[in-house]
């Protein structure tokens, strides 16, 4: 059975590349599509030497299931063709994720959907939700989640190359200034002045950006609305009630999500923890006394889900409150596009 990779160059391409092979699920063919300027590349995947190939009508012609993570205007296009010559498409845009033709997939949490595909494509998550999807989940299940009021700290990668590429560029004007970020204005002012044009809507270097995707109708984001949306697509749970409130931070790489959750039935500290732990998608990390919490530099490149400083407000035993840290790029995006497509192999070869 063969599997593609379409888009393989970019930020999440590499990572489903070096995800590969460390998955017990080996595919008797891989092929790699990617941009013009990337093509003829020879890249090493599980011992194998592969060459990528040209994005075009021909790449498709013997491919069973297809991984795509390609920019939002061209993939319509070539997702709906590939569908049509019988590919299973997963997806990782957000085009088709909020279409109810096309079951959006987070492996372990609503794996069953993955059969119900009448288009032949299957949405991946964003990898804002995929940072906490798995937990509230996991919570979801034991208690009856009502609501979640949530802010999430997002990673530059999640602009893809672009967005690792200016923060490294804006912390190497920055570094060794030590008058920066006390006057008004004083990084904008040099960073766009000597990099010019930015992914960003600001600097992002000794900043925090309020703001993440596009604007949207009542004061929200498109990253907010997708964060309501696509939660409640995954937890079937279409009246639940979600704020979102997204920041970008200067941290190359793993979300980061602050969670508030309400729900129906009381709950206590301990039993939430010990459900966490029980779940094999989320690691509990939760020791602040001793300083142990989930961070985006102590996760990235690991596959779970970290949970940590689980509390409750004391007046409120229906809440829980909880912080989350998850590599975006891994689990956020290319391991689940992967673990969906072996459950599309397993099913076509049953």
């Amino acid at each position: 059975m063969t599997l593609a990779v379409v888009g393989a160059t970019g930020a999440v391409g590499r990572v489903v590349q070096q995800v590969l092979p460390t998955r017990a699920v080996v595919w008797d063919r891989i092929k790699l599509a990617a941009a013009p300027e990337d093509v003829g590349e020879v890249v090493t995947i599980g011992g194998r030497e592969l060459v990528i190939e040209p994005l075009d009508e021909e790449f498709f012609a013997d491919v069973d299931v297809a991984v795509v993570d390609i920019p939002p205007p061209i993939v319509d296009r070539w997702v709906r063709y590939a569908a049509g010559l019988g590919v299973v498409v997963i997806d990782n845009s957000p085009v088709f994720r909020l279409d109810p033709r096309v079951p959006l997939v987070a492996a372990e949490v609503n794996p069953m959907r993955v059969r119900d595909r009448p288009l032949g494509i299957i949405a991946n998550p964003g990898a804002t939700v995929m940072t906490m999807i798995d937990a509230v989940a996991t919570l979801h299940a034991g208690w009856q989640l009502e609501e979640l009021v949530v802010t999430t700290f997002q990673a530059a990668s999640g602009r893809g190359r672009a967005g690792m590429s200016r923060l490294y560029d804006e912390l190497a004007v920055v570094a060794g200034d030590r008058t920066l970020g006390q006057r008004p204005g004083d990084v904008r002012r040099l960073v766009e002045h000597e990099l010019g044009p930015s992914v960003f809507p600001g600097p992002l270097a000794l900043n925090v950006l309020p703001m993440v995707g596009t604007v949207a109708a009542g004061g929200w984001t498109s990253e907010e609305v997708k964060v309501r949306e696509e939660t409640r697509r995954i937890l079937d749970l279409p009246g639940l009630v979600v704020s979102a409130t997204c920041v970008r931070v200067p941290v190359i790489s793993s979300h980061s999500i602050n969670v508030h959750a309400r729900f129906a039935n009381r709950l206590d500290v301990m039993g939430a923890r010990q459900a966490l732990m029980e779940s094999p998608a989320v690691v509990v990390l939760d020791d602040p006394e001793h300083a142990e919490f989930p961070t985006p530099n102590d996760v990235v490149g690991s596959d779970p889900r970290f949970a940590g400083r689980i509390r409750q407000v004391r007046e409120l035993p229906q809440t829980l409150d909880l912080f989350l840290s998850g590599d975006n790029l891994r689990k956020g995006a290319a391991l689940n596009m992967l673990q969906t497509a072996e459950l599309v192999r397993a099913e076509l070869l049953a």
